[in-house]
Order: structure tokens, then C-alpha cells, then sequence
């Protein structure tokens, strides 16, 4: 295990308070006085860290060697436990981050309890590391590559048919397709991170959503 991914293990169990937390934060401490930890990027979920680190391949990058350790934090209201642990105030590595539009400001809270700034808006975090999904990562994923592409994939994944049945249930008709393959990615547990993979290896470089692209940059600038 590299030292990014034991970093993001110590500090999930460090943030979970646990009984193995005082071990998992010497852990942490440690790795984060290292020389290979260079940057945290808090994600929501593991589905976010998926999809940065394929970005990341596409570019012929690896995240882990450049010291850049994804965070998936369990849902956006862990925010503030993960500023604290590894913010300014706790072990002062640098940070960026990525959120849903509706998680906004879970995020800019934490950043200003922090001491990161005040009244923090979208675009006073961004020079910050952290970026907003207009919804979220999967209703950006399915604009930039276009329902119709989107469906290839489903297909390719073997998942048309399911996905046809589930077009059909009350609660989807009246829905159009992209909110349709948007609520089928998230129905069955794991199927939101092998979409988020998928879904990036079909995209043009080109077409990256904007959230992914930024964040992205900007952890290769911090990283070097």
C-alpha cells in the first residue's frame, strides 16, 4: 500500500473516532511530516475518487505518485471533521476538494471555520482547490458525453436492459432520459463508481467537466 493510500486510510479511521482512531492519527501525523504527501482532495464519495483518478490516467498521471491522496469523506456532512483533522488548524496539509451543488455550503462553512475565509462563495473557493458540481458528478458526466453516448456505455456495461425495465416503472416516465440514467446509476451499491469510471474513459479529453477539469489542474500545480 502506498503512502497516499494508508494516508486516506488513517484518516477515515482517525475522522470515525473509533478505537483504532489514537493509532490511525499517530498514522496520519506521520505521513502527513512525510515527503510523499502533498496534497488531500475531500471527496463525497468513493464514486468522486474514482472518477478523479481515471481523469487522472487519462492524462497519463497517477495521483498516488504524485503524493495526492483522494479522501472520500462518506457524505458531505463529514466536511468539517476532515478540515479540522488536516486543515490549517489540525495538520496543515494542503487541501481541495469537490462537492455537489447541493453540498455547497456544508463545504464553505467548513472552510470558514477554518480560518479560510469569510462568507465564501463559489467562485472564493475555487482559488481555494475547492470546486462545485453543477448537480452533481454523475448529472455532469451524462451532459458532457450526451444521453445518446451515454447509452452506448450503459450498453457496453451490460446494463441496457436493466436500464430499459427501469425506464418503464411510474416513478421514471414522466422523467426525461438524462434524470432517468442519472437515478439508475444510483440504484444499486457500487454502480455509481463503475459508471463514474466508464463514463470518464468515454469522454473526449475535450469535454471534461468543468468541476473535474479545474480540480484536476489544480492539484497538479499544488503537487509540484
Amino acid at each position: 500500500m502506498d503512502a497516499t493510500a494508508r494516508f486516506r486510510q488513517a484518516v477515515i479511521e482517525w475522522a470515525a473516532d473509533s478505537a483504532q482512531a489514537p493509532a490511525a492519527a499517530a498514522a496520519a501525523r506521520e505521513l502527513a511530516a512525510g515527503a510523499e504527501l502533498r496534497t488531500a482532495v475531500l471527496v463525497e464519495g468513493v464514486s468522486d475518487e474514482v472518477a478523479l483518478d481515471a481523469l487522472a490516467a487519462r492524462h497519463g498521471r497517477s495521483l498516488a505518485a504524485e503524493g495526492i491522496a483522494v479522501v472520500p469523506l462518506g457524505g458531505a456532512t463529514n466536511i468539517g471533521r476532515f478540515v479540522q483533522l488536516l486543515g490549517p488548524r489540525g495538520l496543515d496539509v494542503p487541501l481541495a476538494g469537490l462537492c455537489d451543488a447541493g453540498e455547497e455550503g456544508h463545504f464553505a462553512r467548513a472552510l470558514e471555520r477554518a480560518g479560510l475565509g469569510h462568507d465564501l462563495a463559489r467562485a472564493d473557493m475555487e482559488p481555494l482547490g475547492f470546486y462545485v458540481c453543477v448537480a452533481d458528478l454523475e448529472e455532469e458526466l451524462i451532459r458532457s458525453l450526451g444521453a445518446e453516448s451515454v447509452q452506448r456505455v450503459v450498453d457496453a456495461q451490460g446494463d441496457l436492459r436493466a436500464f430499459r425495465i427501469f425506464q418503464k416503472q411510474p416513478a421514471q416516465r414522466e422523467r426525461n432520459v438524462e434524470r432517468q440514467l442519472r437515478r439508475f446509476m444510483g440504484t444499486i451499491s457500487g454502480r455509481k463508481s463503475q459508471y463514474a469510471r466508464s463514463l470518464i474513459d468515454a469522454l473526449a479529453l475535450a469535454e471534461v467537466p468543468r468541476p473535474l477539469d479545474r480540480l484536476l489542474a489544480h492539484v497538479s500545480v499544488s503537487a509540484h
